[in-house]
Formats: structure tokens, C-alpha cells, sequence
């Protein structure tokens, strides 16, 4: 899942890649996940492996579990079975006494929390905070950092997504989409996270707007952000991405290379998917 860029900036294989690929640590992998609502099972068993740099795009239609699937990550959706490895320390879901699933403990998943970060398609500001306040607000109570520690931070990464000085003063009500979203970011890389998690990030967004957070977005990945994208952008997934996986009912249905799953796939369902998405 790994390649170098070619001149338009999209992922290429080759030998040298594959060698250091084999050399990078897994950031993020996950075994064997299900998840059932009631007696409807939203994922029937899926497995992903991130390596550190690697960008991960997860397309499909509504309903497919891909949404789902980044929230069970990140623990925001309690998974009914399969284990999660992060930075090492590996989280299995088990049972209670009445066989309902279980997740770890209370230290265990505020460890493995701390390590991720997810940007939501509806941006999950706080209303009645500044800007400022909401990039601060985790890294002061989650991490511990003093005020003034974690405002230096979040001017430093507000500059990194292309806001201007002032902005931080102003509440998200009075910003566009894309500034809100920009916020977000912000405030997502605010906890120097290992892993970022990213939901549909650009759906909400006027069409006017989608080009400056994908750019954000890039340039993250160019650093090298080890990164998991929920996204119906099929220039970002082809383009930008290093891994595509294609989620149908709850399941892969194909993954691999963007050049290999976009522009040669091998389903039927896939190709139907991407039929008039690519551009």
C-alpha cells in the first residue's frame, strides 16, 4: 500500500517502494471486524491494514458500512467482534457475562483514543465556542497541555490549513463550509495524532468549496499523515490515495491499488459504482 508519486502527483509502484514498505511499521490494523444494528449486520468482516504514510480511500454506495466501519475504529461504534491494532497495543472485543460484546478497558480505549483523530462529513464544532476554543479544547483536557502550550499549537496548525490570523477569534456560525471544515482539521491535527480518520469530509460542502479542503487534504498525505478516507471523490481516491477499498454490503468487494480498482476493476459491482464517477 505503498508507492511513490508520479508527475501528477498520483502513487506509483516500484521495487525501492516495496522495500521500504516492508520496512515501515503498521500504524492501524484491523482484523476481522463485524458490526450488527439489531439483526441487521452492517459489516460482515472486514480487515485493513495501514502502514505509516499510507493514504486508504474507502469508497461505495450509502449503506455500504463505510461510514460504519471509520466509526468502529475509532471506537465511536462499539464493534461486535474482531480487534483493532494501534501503535502496538491490540484491542479484542470480547464478551461479558450476558454475551454482549466488550471492549477492553476504560484506560485501555482512552489510550487507544488519544492515538486517533476523525473529521466528520458535518465538521462537529462547538457552536458556542471560538475557533480557537475548539482546537485547543482536547489537546488542554485530553492531553494535558497548559493554555498557553495548546494555543501555540492550534495557531501553528490553523496556519497549516490556510486560515488567516483573526480567524481564531471568530465562531464557526460565522465561517463558510470550507472554513469550518479547515477548522476541523485543525483541530484533529491539534492532538498530533497517529492515525487521522476522515468521514465523507467534503459531502457537506458546496461544490465551491470541496477544492480548498482537498488541497488540506493533500498536502497532508504529501507529509506523509497516515490516513483513512471515507470519501465519494474519486480524483482524491485516484490521485492522492497509495490503497482503494471498494465496500459492498458490508464486505470488500475489491481493493488494492488506485490504478488497479478505478481505472481497471475487476467486479461487476465496482464497475457499475464507478460508471459516470470518474472524471
Amino acid at each position: 500500500m505503498t508507492g511513490a508519486r508520479d508527475a501528477r502527483g498520483r502513487h506509483r509502484s516500484t521495487k525501492h517502494d516495496d522495500d521500504q514498505g516492508r520496512r515501515r511499521m503498521d500504524k492501524l490494523t484491523v482484523d476481522d471486524l463485524h458490526k450488527k444494528f439489531g439483526d441487521n449486520e452492517v459489516l460482515k468482516g472486514i480487515s485493513l491494514r495501514a502502514k505509516a504514510g499510507d493514504v486508504i480511500s474507502i469508497i461505495g454506495s450509502s449503506g455500504s458500512g463505510k461510514s460504519t466501519f471509520l466509526r468502529c475504529i475509532n471506537f465511536l461504534e462499539q464493534p461486535c467482534s474482531g480487534a483493532i491494532t494501534l501503535g502496538g497495543e491490540t484491542i479484542r472485543v470480547t464478551r461479558d457475562r450476558r454475551g454482549a460484546p466488550r471492549i477492553g478497558d476504560p484506560k485501555q480505549l482512552q489510550r487507544m483514543r488519544v492515538k486517533l483523530a476523525m473529521v466528520f462529513q458535518h465538521f462537529n464544532l462547538w457552536a458556542h465556542m471560538t475557533v480557537l476554543e475548539n482546537v485547543t479544547e482536547a489537546p488542554v483536557s485530553v492531553l494535558g497541555l497548559s493554555r498557553a502550550e495548546a494555543d501555540a499549537r492550534a495557531r501553528e496548525y490553523l496556519r497549516k490549513v490556510g486560515l488567516a490570523p483573526g480567524v481564531e477569534a471568530k465562531y464557526p456560525s460565522h465561517l463558510s463550509g470550507g472554513q469550518q471544515q479547515r477548522v476541523a482539521i485543525a483541530r484533529a491535527l491539534a492532538m498530533e495524532p497517529e492515525v487521522m480518520l476522515f468521514d465523507e469530509p467534503t459531502s457537506a460542502l458546496d461544490p465551491e468549496l470541496v477544492g480548498e479542503v482537498l488541497k488540506v487534504m493533500q498536502a497532508l498525505a504529501e507529509e506523509g499523515r497516515t490516513m483513512i478516507v471515507v470519501t465519494h471523490e474519486m480524483g482524491f481516491a485516484r490521485n492522492v490515495s497509495n490503497h482503494v477499498i471498494f465496500l459492498h454490503q458490508g464486505r470488500i468487494e475489491e481493493e488494492g491499488h488506485p490504478q488497479d480498482v478505478l481505472v481497471h476493476p475487476k467486479s461487476e459491482r465496482l464497475s457499475q459504482f464507478l460508471s459516470g464517477r470518474l472524471k
